[in-house]
């Protein structure tokens, strides 16, 4: 008897090519609205590949990015994906006080559903910044009305990761009922290999990727996590100066090729939103 298959979470981070957290030493916050914004134009193209492939996805999207380009935003609801929050301009959890979270997630949330009217209830951590030392900030997002967060990665890393923390969706202990859903692994003994998109989609070739979602569908049989960034499918971006080698290594290495890999991968799984399919319920409205 065939085994019915099982649908994963597409998701895309949506924020420009110069909000990076490598790149925040390089280029001040100030500086942005001065540079060349091309985070509209790749969103539209994503948006486009995902309705050739018929696929819904969630997009965790930059609350500064929505106030400049709501046309975009609008049409990721209108088109069935879900918005979710990224925070409003990337800061990293780990840069903040309870309180500042608080600020940023309340601005975002509220932002976000008066220009929508679509719920938000999903959260991503800039940078998978939630971790052992401030898992507090996962209260506060069920307090502040969020249903789940994806901001936990349980890898070892020298930027982010919580290696202890489980591999498949939980529910922390300091909350009630709130949705930890990390970013997808492949458990080797001794570790976890991070295999959830990103820099590590671009790194290892494509055969691998493959490999380990059909081994976490067909054999653990769990739904994966994958993302992206706008900024992953164009390689013609400026390209920024006076970057450390592992900065520059990390953020343009085969950005050439993410476009076809993704046409892949779209074609060899199935995927939908993360509400979808970790909460299988319908997208709430906000009151009117």
């Amino acid at each position: 008897m065939t085994q019915r298959a099982i649908t994963n979470a597409m998701t895309v981070d949506v924020e420009d090519y110069f909000q990076v957290s490598a790149f925040e030493k390089h280029i001040d916050k100030s500086q942005w609205d001065t540079l060349q914004h091309r985070v509209a134009d790749n969103t539209e193209r994503i948006l486009d590949l995902f309705a050739q492939h018929q696929v819904k996805a969630t997009f965790f999207t930059l609350g500064w990015v929505a106030e400049r380009y709501p046309a975009v935003v609008k049409r990721i609801v209108a088109e069935g994906h879900e918005l979710a929050s990224h925070g409003y301009e990337h800061i990293r959890v780990t840069e903040q006080t309870p309180e500042q979270f608080r600020a940023d997630i309340k601005k975002t949330k509220r932002l976000l559903e008066d220009m929508t009217g679509q719920a938000v209830i999903g959260y991503r951590a800039a940078s998978y910044s939630i971790g052992a030392k401030n898992l507090w900030a996962l209260r506060i997002l069920e307090e502040e009305g969020h249903l789940y967060s994806s901001s936990i990665y349980p890898v070892k890393h020298d930027l982010y990761g919580m290696p202890s923390a489980p591999r498949f969706a939980f529910h922390p202990d300091n909350t009630q009922n709130l949705l930890e859903l990390p970013i997808t692994t492949l458990k080797i003994p001794g570790k976890n290999i991070p295999c959830g998109g990103g820099g590590f989609f671009r790194l290892y070739p494509y055969l691998f990727s493959k490999a380990a979602y059909q081994y976490l569908n067909l054999v653990e049989r769990q739904a994966g996590i994958f993302y992206f960034h706008p900024w992953e499918i164009d390689p013609h971006q400026p390209r920024q100066q006076n970057l450390p080698f592992k900065s520059r290594f990390r953020h343009y290495l085969n950005l050439s090729r993410v476009e076809s890999r993704l046409n892949n991968l779209l074609n060899d799984f199935a995927w939908d939103t993360m509400q979808n399919v970790f909460l299988s319920t319908p997208l709430a409205k906000t009151p009117s």
